[in-house]
Order: C-alpha cells, then sequence, then structure tokens
C-alpha cells in the first residue's frame, strides 16, 4: 500500500513537471514550471525507494525525466561564488547595475540605503516603490540626481530607476500608463543606453500573462541598445520571461540564483530553496559580465549587482591617439 500510494505522487508529481514544460499553451502550465527544481526533488525522493519495488520501471522512466528536467535550468542553480557570464574588458569601463525589489513595508529601510552607498552603483533599478520609499529615496538624491519614480494604482508595487549619470540629452524618462515599468536613456560615456525597470505579477491565476500583453509596446520600444532589470515573478526557463525577451529581442542573462523566498523563512534557505525570480536582460551594445547576490536588506528578494559594460557604436581613428603623442615627442625632441 506504502509503495501504491508513492508512485501515485510521484505520477501526480512527474504530470506537473510535464504541465511546466507547455506553458507557451496556456498560463496555467506556466505556473508549473516555476517549480520544476522543487518537482525534480520531490519525484527524485519517492522514486528511488520505488526501485526496489515492483514499480521500478516507472521509477525508473520519472527519476530520468527529473534529471533531465534539473539540466534545463543549469545554469540558474545555487552557487557560492558570482556569476561570471563573459570576462570583463580591458579597453572598456565596466559599469554597476543594482537590482532591488525593496518590499513596500520594509522595517529596515536604512539597510537599503546602507548597501547602496557602499556598492555605489552607477544606475539602479528598482521594485515595489511605496510611498514610505519615496521619501526615504530621497535622502540620496544628492548621489542620484537623475531619477524616475512610477507609482502603481494600488500605491504599492511601483517601479523607480536612479543614476548618477546623466540622462541622454534630448531624452525624457517615462513610465509605463499603469506604473509597472521606468525606461530612461542614460548616458554612459556618451553612448545613450535605454535602461528600464520592471516589476511583473504573480502568475495565473493572477495577472501576469495579461500584464505582459500590456507591457508589450513598452518593452518593443526599448532602443537597440538596452538593458532592462526587474522582479519578473518569473524563473529564466518560463514562458513568461521567455516571452519578455522575444518581445524586446532581449537576451536573458544566466541567474545570479534563487533571489525570493516567503521573508518569514531564514536567509540561507532562500539562497538555496528560493526562486531565481529578478532577471536582468540586455541587448545590443551591452554586454552583461556577471551577477551577484547581495546581503539581505530586509526583503522577501535579494539584491542583485550586475556588471556590464557598453560597446561604443562610434567609429574611433585606430591611431590617433599614438599618432598625438609621436608628434608631442618629436616637437619636444632636441635640434642639433
Amino acid at each position: 500500500m506504502i509503495a501504491g500510494v508513492a508512485f501515485l505522487a510521484m505520477t501526480a508529481l512527474s504530470l506537473a513537471l510535464l504541465a511546466g514544460f507547455l506553458g507557451t499553451l496556456h498560463p496555467a502550465f506556466d505556473s508549473f514550471s516555476h517549480f520544476r527544481l522543487h518537482l525534480c526533488l520531490l519525484i527524485a525522493l519517492l522514486a528511488l525507494p520505488l526501485l526496489a519495488s515492483s514499480f521500478r520501471l516507472q521509477a525508473a522512466v520519472a527519476l530520468l525525466f527529473a534529471i533531465a528536467s534539473v539540466a534545463t535550468t543549469m545554469s540558474t542553480l545555487p552557487r557560492l561564488w558570482p556569476v561570471q557570464a563573459v570576462a570583463k574588458p580591458v579597453d572598456q569601463i565596466v559599469y554597476h547595475l543594482l537590482q532591488m525589489n525593496l518590499r513596500y513595508d520594509n522595517p529596515t529601510p536604512k539597510k537599503v540605503l546602507s548597501l547602496i552607498g557602499r556598492t555605489n552603483p552607477d544606475v539602479i533599478t528598482l521594485d515595489e516603490v511605496s510611498a514610505m520609499w519615496e521619501t526615504e529615496l530621497g535622502y540620496i538624491t544628492s548621489a542620484y540626481p537623475y531619477r524616475i519614480l512610477c507609482p502603481y494604482p494600488n500605491g504599492v508595487f511601483g517601479v523607480a530607476l536612479l543614476s548618477r549619470r546623466p540622462f541622454a540629452a534630448d531624452s525624457a524618462p517615462h513610465c509605463e500608463p499603469r506604473g509597472a515599468m521606468a525606461i530612461a536613456a542614460v548616458d554612459f560615456g556618451g553612448t545613450a543606453v535605454n535602461v528600464a525597470a520592471i516589476h511583473l505579477s504573480w502568475p495565473w491565476p493572477r495577472e501576469q500573462n495579461w500584464q505582459i500583453g500590456e507591457l508589450s509596446n513598452s518593452i518593443s520600444s526599448l532602443g537597440e541598445t538596452a538593458i532592462m532589470a526587474g522582479d519578473c515573478n518569473a524563473v529564466p526557463w518560463s514562458a513568461a520571461v521567455r516571452r519578455v525577451a522575444s518581445l524586446g529581442g532581449l537576451t536573458v542573462m544566466p541567474s545570479a540564483g534563487p533571489t525570493w523566498l516567503y521573508i518569514k523563512l531564514p536567509d540561507v534557505l532562500r539562497r538555496f530553496a528560493g526562486l531565481p525570480i529578478d532577471q536582468v536582460f540586455s541587448k545590443g551594445g551591452v554586454t552583461v559580465h556577471s551577477a551577484t547576490r547581495l546581503e539581505d536588506t530586509g526583503s522577501d528578494h535579494l539584491p542583485v549587482l550586475v556588471e556590464f559594460s557598453v560597446r561604443s557604436d562610434e567609429k574611433q581613428p585606430e591611431d590617433g591617439h599614438a599618432t598625438a603623442l609621436a608628434a608631442s615627442a618629436v616637437a619636444a625632441k632636441p635640434q642639433g
């Protein structure tokens, strides 16, 4: 009887795991995809003992399916070290973006401001910017004078974008009508880069699928060179994240690892059993080099610090600097 119950449970979990691969058919299926790793672990725990029972063939098939499913998430498995996506260039400036879901009722806002001060990122993308955070963020206006705050209808789930670097000339930052996305053209060493902060709702049966449709024009309006970060409430391998990337012609960077878990559970558990739902997208001249999860700041999300560089499209003379130095050397050389 025990083996029979375990077999039924394993079968049900395997069907849920399979449903997660059918997310493009209906968002209800995609909701299962977010728990792919958890489902795989549970299936393995049930299948291993069943290998010694009359259900050994079914258990072996389920175990192989779970292992193959884990392989589809390898780029997001928990790590004890920073993700190195692309080697850092020696001839380009490396910039930093800090992505944070602040949590609308964070009891320790000073931890957030302290982290910003210590990491000193070039740009910051923020989610769950409530009225409380509008006040707190005002304390760092001098450090981040270029900013746009986008309120959400419920007064809780707004987004914001802060920058130490000026917004590009002849451009104006703007909010998506319902406050789920902020976009600004930021000047990085003379190159304008569209930087966006995004916050998606929860998956089906909540409004995530509908919301992505509402944001489609804003996402597709991003310029040829852009970087976007935010709490997507969706894992990198989900149909929802793939849809967002497709709408903007964006590439999803390898995940830094799990960033979210129910806030009352310990932080160490979040880092290994949580969901990797804070995503970074890029395209064009932006190259993302690494992503690192930082320490807890009172939110149910971990902050993510991203290193990236920007390739300038302006054609520079190859030997202009060397020629100028040579000319100076000749002029300074003693004659006679």
